[in-house]
C-alpha cells in the first residue's frame, strides 16, 4: 500500500512540520481554518505512505495512449 519514496515522506513530513511551526509561532486562535488543511495533509501523507492530491492529479494530466 505504500506507494512513496522514503526521500518524498521525509518532505511531506518537513514541509508539514515547518508549516505547523507556523501556526504555532502566529497563533492558532488568529490563523485561519483553511491552513490546517494542507497542514495536516502533509503530515498524513507521509506517514500513511499515499497522498490523495498527488494521485488526483496525475490522472488529470496523465497522457493519453495512442
Amino acid at each position: 500500500m505504500d506507494k512513496m519514496e522514503p526521500s518524498m515522506k521525509a518532505f511531506f513530513l518537513f514541509v508539514g512540520a515547518v508549516m505547523w511551526l507556523g501556526i504555532w509561532l502566529t497563533g492558532f486562535e488568529q490563523t485561519h481554518w483553511v491552513l490546517y488543511l494542507p497542514a495536516t495533509f502533509f503530515v498524513i501523507s507521509a506517514i500513511v505512505g499515499i497522498c490523495p492530491g498527488m494521485l488526483v492529479f496525475k490522472e488529470i494530466f496523465r497522457e493519453k495512449q495512442r
